[in-house]
């Protein structure tokens, strides 16, 4: 039996298509990885085709049986299966090829009513289904990471930050448990788009739909999709999708690297808040002191990958008429990049997170010795009838006067507070204590220990 290498569409051609144009038509080196979803969509595909008489019983099992062999195939040696069949243009054709070479005639039959156009959708929407799990899984470990470290440090004190500079008094275990909400809603976005891309094509054909016979609820119900495409143009075109993943990929690419910059910070000689674990720090070939938080910083600079992503596939889709058009091989590499980056983003993020080492002492000292109790005075005066605006104006005046004489709150007697205002009293020293300070933030989503421990049940139940 000759071997089928030939493009699908050949028929009509009377030229072999040009080296250059296969190098670049061709998409075989990057969606090779769907070959497992291809051949998943590829068996259920024929098992619509014998429930609508199109193939027998025995072209179908002859059919899956040469689909599997192939799986196993690429399974056993994927570099050399692919090496073998790279003249292929895509995965499809890689697997169709092979199958008629397999099985002869049947494997002809496999693409009646059926497009790439709906194929490659499906497959692509198999494969998200797949690595969206993998990814929430992820999440879901790097989120409990922040609520254990959280447990650990619900009373730590340390400054609090607004545009970099110290603001209030807070707990580590706040600041961590912060995080802990951005990651849920990462969760959380990523569970809620599976509704859009939980949604099958397969049926639709190239743009119009079939004039075959084919149950697509009983293709969905084989591939485990909730629901089907609703309308034939739109199935085949759409990726609507891609971009809401895309766009979760880049969010979550963005908080990790606000964690990573602030990982930076923290370990810097300036904070000096946490020590990395040297099994997650690098060093300089040149100056032999040197501890790097590369991890860190490859979160921090990863990002505008996933961001380069989004922006790529909405420039593919914003002049494209409907149905499908070839520049929608795009998304395939935007995706994958996305996909492989975030996972080794998060890995790696949960494993550092478990690698740093916190320096209650230095954050304790750099949370003391500030004016981050300014609030605390107004807020005591404030509770004592004076509006706060008043209040307000009247401790910047005693933060000027500490600076002018270089002293701290805590430095400053009854007789000197007195003198900004009647009202001041000897519980005022016990007021700006940080850790009276942080207790008295005890409302439900507070600093305080107390309702950073309430915090982390809530978080725990979830």
């Amino acid at each position: 039996m000759a071997k089928q290498s030939k493009k699908l569409w050949s028929g009509r051609f009377s030229k072999k298509s040009s080296k250059l144009l296969s190098e670049f038509n061709d998409s075989l080196s990057f969606d090779k990885r769907l070959y497992k979803h291809d051949i998943k969509g590829s068996i259920a595909y024929a098992q619509a085709l014998h429930k609508a008489k199109i193939l027998t019983a025995k072209e179908t099992k002859k059919t899956i049986s040469g689909l599997n062999k192939i799986e196993k195939q690429i399974d056993s040696k994927k570099d050399k299966w692919f090496a073998e069949n790279q003249n292929n243009e895509d995965i499809h054709s890689s697997v169709e090829n092979k199958l008629i070479n397999l099985i002869g005639e049947p494997g002809r039959k496999l693409h009646t009513g059926r497009s790439r156009n709906d194929q490659v959708a499906t497959d692509i929407r198999l494969y998200l289904k797949d690595e969206l799990n993998q990814i929430l899984l992820l999440l879901k470990k790097l989120r409990q990471t922040f609520i254990t470290q959280a447990k650990k440090h619900y009373k730590t004190l340390m400054p609090g930050y607004t545009h970099l500079q110290r603001a209030q008094v807070i707990t580590l275990g706040h600041h961590l448990l912060a995080y802990e909400q951005k990651f849920s809603r990462d969760i959380e976005r990523f569970q809620d788009s599976l509704k859009r891309i939980d949604v099958m094509p397969l049926g639709s054909g190239a743009l119009a739909g079939s004039s075959f016979n084919i149950d697509r609820r009983f293709l969905a119900k084989k591939l485990g999709f909730s629901k089907i495409a609703e309308n034939s143009i739109d199935a085949v075109s759409d990726r609507d999708f891609i971009c809401e993943f895309l766009f979760n990929c880049s969010l979550s690419g963005v908080h990790l690297s606000q964690l990573g910059e602030e990982i930076i910070l923290w370990s810097s000689e300036e904070f000096k808040f946490i020590e990395i674990s040297d099994a997650y720090s690098t060093g300089s070939s040149m100056m032999p002191q040197k501890k790097n938080p590369d991890i860190a910083e490859l979160l921090r600079g990863k990002t505008g990958r996933y961001l380069g992503n989004l922006v790529g596939i909405l420039n593919v889709l914003k002049g494209l008429p409907h149905a499908y058009n070839k520049d929608l091989q795009e998304d395939k590499e935007a995706i994958f990049d996305s996909i492989d980056t975030i996972k080794v983003m998060l890995k790696i993020s949960n494993e550092l997170l478990q690698n740093i080492s916190f320096k209650k002492d230095k954050m304790y000292l750099a949370a003391k010795d500030s004016f981050m109790a300014a609030t605390d005075v107004a807020d005591y005066l404030t509770k004592k009838s004076i509006p706060f605006r008043t209040a307000h104006e009247i401790t910047g005046k005693i933060v000027l006067y500490c600076i002018k004489k270089k002293k701290q709150l805590t430095d400053l007697s009854i007789d000197e507070w007195k003198k900004f205002h009647k009202l001041f009293n000897n519980d005022i020293i016990e007021k700006i204590k940080v850790e009276s300070c942080v207790n008295a933030r005890n409302q439900h989503g507070g600093t305080a220990p107390a309702e950073v421990l309430k915090a982390i049940k809530r978080c725990s139940s979830k």
